[in-house]
């Protein structure tokens, strides 16, 4: 896979190619992140909030929610430079596929790992759809959350 130059220009639909591949910063899921996610979802799931509960589940802990992981691998991407020269070519999200293969416990270190899986154009001539494929790895390479995101993104102006 290929990291393409990230030089300070916005990336249009053309900057990026199927391959290219980036890796955000990391960022270890807490106690304080489990339990203030509960209470902003309200999903007071015993698996994940009572550790008496969870050392008697297959995963003999409490495991983080799927969609806080999801939140989190969100954060990462808005950080990451791909993301910074993405976006003022951004227009919109239209779909998310996604799948949590393992769990993510607290403690766990993640990092989102972005790569072109299609690009498409659309039947508008100033815009096409890229479908990025997101994996969330913990500290031991595990991928916990992987998916595809689709994006529409603006096409580089013709000039005329």
């Amino acid at each position: 896979m290929s990291t393409p130059s990230l030089q300070a220009r916005p990336f249009f639909f053309e900057d990026l190619n199927v391959g290219d591949c980036f890796d955000s910063p990391t960022r270890t899921i807490t106690e304080a992140d489990v339990v203030n996610f509960a209470c902003l979802s309200a999903d007071f799931n015993r698996l994940h909030v009572d550790a008496e509960y969870a050392k008697g589940t297959a995963y003999g802990q409490r495991i983080a929610h799927g969609l806080l992981v999801l939140a989190v691998m969100s954060g990462l991407v808005t950080r990451m430079l791909l993301n910074q020269h993405l976006e003022p070519n951004l227009l919109g999200l239209l779909d998310i596929q996604c799948r949590f293969p393992k769990p993510t416990f607290i403690g766990d270190t993640v990092q989102v790992r972005v790569s072109v899986a299609e690009k498409t154009p659309t039947s508008k001539p100033d815009r096409g759809v890229v479908a990025f494929r997101r994996e969330v790895l913990n500290q031991r390479g595990e991928v916990v959350v992987e998916g595809v995101w689709k994006l529409l993104v603006r096409r580089r102006p013709v000039e005329v």
